[in-house]
């Protein structure tokens, strides 16, 4: 995973409070210490997370009108929506 010294990377904000260490962005899946994710941290407050922080894998994400979950198929993890409800 390259030269990651296995902190943390939740000071980002990209990082779901419970998980292991997050690698990659849970919006683009491109590993966070490559490029500039100001862009999906915006739209992660509006939108669910689309690949797992941990594995890269894409996730399992059902979405309706009021909230979303989103769930990694590796790990089991479940995401909630962070919209308030309407």
């Amino acid at each position: 995973m390259g030269a990651h010294d296995g902190a943390p990377l939740a000071s980002d904000g990209l990082a779901a409070s419970d998980s292991p260490v997050a690698v990659f962005c849970p919006r683009c899946g491109i590993p966070l210490e490559h490029g500039d994710h100001t862009l999906c941290r915006a739209a992660l407050a509006l939108e669910p997370p689309r690949y797992c922080p941990t594995c890269r894998r894409r996730m399992v994400v059902q979405v309706t009108p009021s909230d979303w979950t989103a769930r990694c198929v590796e790990h089991g993890e479940t995401t909630r929506s962070t919209w308030a409800p309407a």
